[in-house]
């Protein structure tokens, strides 16, 4: 098994209403994307082997930002392989790249945990493709649940 990077938040909301954050592809384009990130999605079926086709692009102009897919964009397909209603969500994810520092499967691993205050969400990507800077990934996991976070609790 490869690197494990995870992160977690408590989310003022209920374990359903964040699980259905996840499964709802206009829910996924406001919060998904981390900071200086917009998503198009191509296509989602949020079921068991349902999966998803979508894109993060890059807000900034600046030349020395470059995707993973294409000049600005992250390009990735995923599967859903289980799906716990309201409490656990895995999907395995392959980027489409011509690097293979991004080659291979990478399974996300999401958890929903009722807690006094909300849920505690925690997100763990296995498997991570060695060309995704552990820093960056830790940044970029932060940024999706803080937007989950203003998603859900914006109510």
């Amino acid at each position: 098994m490869g690197r494990i990077d995870t992160g977690s938040r408590i989310i003022r909301a209920t374990p359903q209403a964040l699980y259905d954050a996840f499964l709802d592809p206009q829910a996924v384009a406001q919060w998904r994307p981390p900071a200086g990130m917009r998503a198009e999605i191509y296509n989602f079926d949020a079921r068991v082997g349902g999966g998803y086709r979508m894109a993060f692009v890059y807000a900034s102009d600046d030349p020395a930002v470059r995707g993973k897919s294409t000049g600005k964009a992250d390009v990735f397909t995923g599967t859903f392989v289980e799906l716990v209603p309201d409490a656990r969500i895995a999907e395995q994810a392959t980027f489409e790249s011509d690097d293979p520092a991004f080659a291979g499967v990478m399974t996300v691993t999401t958890t929903f945990r009722p807690v006094a205050e909300g849920t505690e969400v925690t997100m763990a990507c296995s498997d991570v493709p060695a060309g995704i800077s552990a820093a960056d990934h830790a940044v970029g996991i932060a940024s999706s649940l803080a937007n989950l976070a203003a998603y859900a609790e914006r109510g």
